[in-house]
């Protein structure tokens, strides 16, 4: 069962920007494993930290470090939470996680699916919202 949808879609040239203005950006939003990628491979996994947020349904106390897109067997992304990204998809029943990213034409986009059980009676007290915000 679907439990929550994440789309974002983040512009590389902005982003490059930003990285570049504000140094410690990178340190505050890419595990060690991230941080040595290119500009838009960057792009495409803040995209997909910021998909994963929308996925859970935007809770407070989320962390980018706590949402590691990593590539796995044959090229393919794998997302792996900790922290609160790891204790809020826990009380929503997540037991598994859909990634894809792409970056073409100075655009970066991930979608995000969270799969599981659902909600159980522990479940914080926001209902999972899908679609863009």
């Amino acid at each position: 069962m679907i439990v929550g949808i994440g789309v974002d879609v983040v512009d590389v040239a902005r982003f490059e920007a930003t990285l570049k203005r504000t140094p410690g950006l990178r340190m505050r939003l890419f595990t060690e494993v991230e941080r040595v990628l290119a500009t838009q491979s960057l792009a495409a996994r803040f995209a997909a930290k910021e998909a994963v947020a929308k996925a859970l349904g935007a809770p407070p106390g989320l962390a980018h470090l706590d949402a590691e897109v990593r590539t796995g067997e044959h090229g393919r992304p794998e997302l792996h939470v900790s922290g609160r990204v790891a204790e809020v998809a826990a009380a929503l029943g997540v037991t598994r996680w859909h990634v894809s990213l792409t970056h073409d034409g100075g655009v970066a986009i991930a979608y995000v699916i969270a799969e599981g059980r659902g909600a159980s009676e522990h479940a914080p007290d926001h209902a999972p919202r899908t679609g863009a915000g």
